[in-house]
């Protein structure tokens, strides 16, 4: 059993959408389940392209990103935002970081991903992917112990961790000012783990062997 779902066990377990249990300040991630079939077969790594592993829209605008597992680097080389990392891969992190950084709020432009531990992602797509999740998409990545990485679900209203917790009802409750981001103060539920296992968990990505 991966290490990340033993620590999570122990802490609780649920989506990663609030703060740190006992108030500390925690950001976001996104949440899915590995036995989620949204990807490819048996959950793998398929590029499924609109919510909920629907097929690849063709027409697909270039403010889009439909992200493959090797898209999924080593999220400690991304840039740090309170506890979360944060990079974008349309060359709009910028953008991005004014929006992590604004004491307001705001939009983040597509192509965004953040993640608070390696495993969990959300991605943000193209305006009107799917407007009730205001465009993001939420991951679950297999990733063994060599860094390489698979995905093991995708999807958006109905991707579930693997706790059976809706990862878009977590992340929903952030007020909306904070484009469905969850961060202690944000308004969403905390979340059972410490800083320290999160810091753990981070500085244990395989990816940044």
């Amino acid at each position: 059993m991966r290490r990340w779902w033993v620590l999570a066990m122990l802490a609780g377990g649920g989506c990663d959408d609030g703060g740190e249990a006992g108030g500390a300040d925690v950001a976001v991630s996104a949440d899915a389940t590995s036995g989620q079939d949204t990807g490819g077969p048996e959950g793998g790594d398929g590029d499924a392209g609109g919510p909920d592993g629907e097929a690849p829209d063709q027409g697909a605008s270039i403010d889009d990103v439909e992200l493959a597992a090797a898209d999924f680097d080593c999220m400690l080389e991304w840039t740090k935002v309170r506890r979360f990392y944060i990079t974008n891969k349309l060359g709009r992190l910028e953008e991005a970081l004014d929006v992590a950084n604004n004491p307001a709020g705001g939009t983040y432009p597509p192509g965004t991903v953040i993640q608070l531990v390696p495993q969990e992602a959300m991605v943000k797509r193209a305006p009107g992917w799917n407007p009730v999740t205001n465009d993001w998409e939420f991951f679950f990545l297999n990733i063994d112990g060599d860094g390489q990485v698979t995905i093991g679900a995708r999807g958006a209203e109905d991707t579930v961790n693997a706790f059976g917790g809706n990862c878009f009802e977590c992340h929903n409750k952030a007020a909306p000012q904070w484009d469905l981001i969850c961060e202690q103060d944000h308004g969403c539920d905390p979340l059972p783990l410490s800083a320290r296992v999160i810091e753990n968990l981070q500085q244990a990505d395989a990816r940044c062997r």
